[in-house]
């Protein structure tokens, strides 16, 4: 659909009003934004929310995610945590790949091993780093051993990216299994239960799934259209293009994860070269009148840490959180004329890297505008451009402070650093909750991240997926839409 004929399309959807009352007969239809769902190996490369999805409903992982964000069994009827997280065992269920073969443990183990291989691309496999081994115990136990223990570890395994994949036929164990509909649908179908088939209970039409990736404008102008029941994947970047299309507040959902949503001071020259004039730029920008341009319910943040997590101490704090507004904007008026004092009154220039979005056009004017009233000169340079600042905008795969503090901060201080790895290599708890603490105070001092808020996602929910609910990981399994999975 031409672009100008989708937007074409809002604009008279948005006319209608009404919600989304599609009867619950027939495949549950998901628009994802992004591309056409493909089976992609994250050791390759990233997946978008479509290839997410897909992955997540035809390859389990170990464990998965039920709908209110918490650890389910998956590929694993049952587990035990061992030595304070230094030991992980896995009774495997029942299993079959495409074809009717039983899995089996060994297989289960090269899939594990190749995500968290060395050349892996897998955005998990730095946060992998504690396991020593994944070994079989029998055909349907594994054990995960670790250098060092980790509590965390099965939120890690839960992730569609630790999905449990066969690479020759590609393929998995479910809960669904995947073949092509036409129009640029994927059909997923329940995977075979021998129990639901003894009781003489098939799978109905409803349980089935179509799903496709499309722009968020097409993905909504058929979901006012009637055509599916659930857009999912949208974010900032799109938020506006959903506003504008008039959704019914009874099927639009906010879904406000953990997570950061910020900029990270990636330079250290020029105007950058002083901690105190990086916070210069945090200080300059109204937080709540940023957040409520998007949205009445999305937070501002003025943090990198949510809360204590497994850190030793509280969330640090930058020394500008303490004062007012005002005060933070005559502090940062005054540290720029200062620089400007020293170099010829020429104004500090910062570039940003975006995405092209809307919801990034929102951004870069009410940011900019900050700025310029400070006055530095903000210049907006493509996503993979090199830059000043660089967008962050990402869930937390698990509740670690070391993920927000390594995430936040790409470039920091060689002390802060050093602590972040000595969080990763501590042997016990204790030292490692320590270790973060001090890193912590460290990047507070540093100044290398502006916190804006939390992540923010949103979709459009038909009346009739009744289980769906906003969750700490931001994920919606597609077999936990409609009715308790049997």
């Amino acid at each position: 659909m031409p672009r100008s004929l989708t937007f074409a399309c809002l604009a008279g959807l948005a006319l209608l009003g009404g919600c989304n009352r599609r009867p619950d007969q027939g495949p549950v239809v998901v628009s994802a934004i992004g591309g056409a769902p493909e089976l992609i190996d994250p050791a390759r490369r990233p997946l978008d929310t479509p290839a997410r999805l897909l992955r997540d409903s035809i390859a389990q992982g170990l464990v998965r995610f039920d709908a209110q964000g918490r650890v389910a069994p998956g590929l694993a009827e049952r587990w035990t945590v061992l030595d304070d997280g230094a030991s992980y065992v896995f009774r495997l269920r029942e299993a079959e790949w495409p074809g009717g073969k039983r899995i089996t443990a060994a297989e289960v183990i090269a899939a594990l091993d190749r995500q968290r291989s060395p050349g892996s691309r897998n955005p998990l496999a730095p946060y992998l780093t504690a396991i020593d081994e994944i070994v079989e115990m029998t055909p349907q136990v594994i054990e995960v051993r670790l250098k060092r223990p980790r509590p965390d570890l099965l939120n890690l395994f839960a992730q569609p990216e630790l999905g449990i994949v066969r690479q020759r036929p590609p393929g998995g164990t479910g809960p669904y299994r995947a073949s092509r509909a036409g129009g640029g649908f994927v059909l997923l179908k329940p995977v075979f239960d021998p129990v639901r088939a003894a009781d003489g209970d098939t799978p109905s039409p409803e349980e089935n799934v179509l799903l496709t990736g499309e722009r968020a404008a097409r993905a909504l102008a058929r979901f006012r259209a009637g055509q599916s029941d659930l857009v999912t994947g949208g974010s900032f970047l799109d938020l506006p293009i959903a506003r504008a299309a008039g959704i019914a507040p009874a099927n639009f959902r906010l879904d406000l994860p953990a997570g950061l949503f910020g900029l990270a001071i990636v330079s250290r020259e020029g105007f950058l070269s002083e901690a105190a004039n990086r916070a210069a730029l945090a200080e300059a920008i109204d937080r709540a009148a940023f957040t409520a341009a998007f949205a009445d319910d999305w937070a501002p943040a003025e943090q990198i840490l949510p809360d204590r997590l497994d850190s030793a101490n509280p969330p640090a704090l930058a020394s500008w959180v303490v004062t007012d507004a005002g005060a933070r904007r005559a502090e940062a008026r005054q540290r720029v004329a200062g620089w400007r004092a020293a170099h010829g009154g020429e104004a500090p220039v910062v570039r940003i890297a975006l995405p092209q979005g809307p919801g990034a056009n929102l951004l870069f004017g009410f940011v900019g505008a900050s700025l310029r009233a400070i006055g530095v000169t903000l210049v907006r340079v493509p996503a993979t451009a090199p830059a000043d600042l660089q967008l962050i905008d990402a869930i937390a795969p698990y509740d670690s402070a070391r993920w927000y503090l390594s995430t936040a901060c790409p470039v920091t201080s060689d002390e802060a650093a050093a602590r972040l790895i000595a969080a990763r290599d501590a042997n016990d708890m204790s030292s490692r909750a320590a270790e973060i603490a001090a890193a912590d105070g460290l990047i507070a001092a540093d100044q290398c991240f502006i916190p804006l808020a939390r992540p923010l996602r949103w979709a459009a929910v038909s009346l009739r997926l009744a289980r769906w609910q906003g969750n700490a990981r931001g994920w919606h399994p597609l077999n936990q839409l409609r009715r308790e999975p049997r």
